[in-house]
């Protein structure tokens, strides 16, 4: 029987076969669908603003934590507001410090926008004394460190929760072991997380010993309730920049910052 000759194909055919098959695998891939990762809903009303987008009014800066010993806890970092946005940044090298709320706080929820440059360690304060005693919602933005864990500042280093690191790189994560899994995986992060862009940090605390509950754009990534009663009941909210090294032309950003009261 004479063989049958072998289709061909026109190299019109092959492209847009392969064309498909890189449009199906681009539909499957887990870093495109960041955007379907589950949202949390919140109730928006009672919160007030307590950052006018113009002034400091309504905070003070604190000389008085151990990230203020370089200037031998004479000045605390550098703080202004510059388009809109608290602008922290350290004002001689090593020497940082925090910027708290005159007001202080029980229990309350406190959303905010960041859009920090990527090496220095930040950090928002909950429940914040004067020489910077907190519950911290980690901001540490930077190789080897975490956004959205929870630490105790000046409390022993405890807690100590994250369930993922950045390596070397703003756009690379590991996820690791914690009492909450990451709800982000290290494929999606590149698309969840928008450096450059304001992200959107969320953080609840209630009850002491505290319950504290961390967001990262509607996403929660922490959950974690203290058992022995080490803080006290109320303080301020404050925004850090760590001491050490040299960061003084680096800087964190934060704005639309607001307060809802729980009780």
């Amino acid at each position: 029987m004479k063989a049958r000759p072998m289709p061909t194909f026109r190299f019109s055919s092959l492209t847009r076969l392969a064309a498909l098959m890189l449009s199906v695998a681009a539909m499957t891939s887990p870093a495109l669908h960041a955007a379907e990762i589950a949202r949390e809903t919140f109730d928006d009303t009672g919160f007030e603003s307590i950052f006018d987008g113009k002034t400091l009014d309504g905070w003070h800066v604190s000389t008085k934590t151990g990230h203020s010993r370089a200037s031998k806890n004479t000045t605390g970092g550098k703080w202004v507001v510059e388009d809109g946005a608290i602008t922290g940044s350290q004002d001689i090298p090593a020497n940082g410090g925090i910027i708290i709320t005159d007001k202080q706080y029980g229990d309350f929820e406190v959303v905010l926008k960041m859009k920090n440059d990527y090496g220095p360690d930040s950090g928002l304060f909950l429940r914040s004394t004067e020489d910077g005693k907190a519950w911290q919602y980690m901001i540490d933005y930077h190789n080897g460190g975490n956004v959205a864990g929870i630490y105790g500042e000046g409390l022993g280093g405890k807690p100590h929760l994250r369930n993922y690191d950045f390596l070397d790189a703003v756009t690379k994560i590991k996820t690791k072991d914690a009492p909450v899994a990451a709800p982000v995986s290290a494929e999606e992060w590149p698309e969840f997380w928008k450096h450059g862009e304001w992200n959107e940090l969320r953080a609840r605390i209630e009850g002491n010993p505290p319950t504290i509950t961390t967001w990262i754009n509607g996403v929660k990534f922490m959950k974690w309730t203290e058992t022995e009663l080490r803080h006290p009941d109320k303080g301020g909210i404050a925004l850090q920049v760590h001491g050490g090294g040299n960061f003084v032309d680096q800087y964190v950003r934060y704005k639309d910052i607001k307060v809802k009261v729980l009780k």
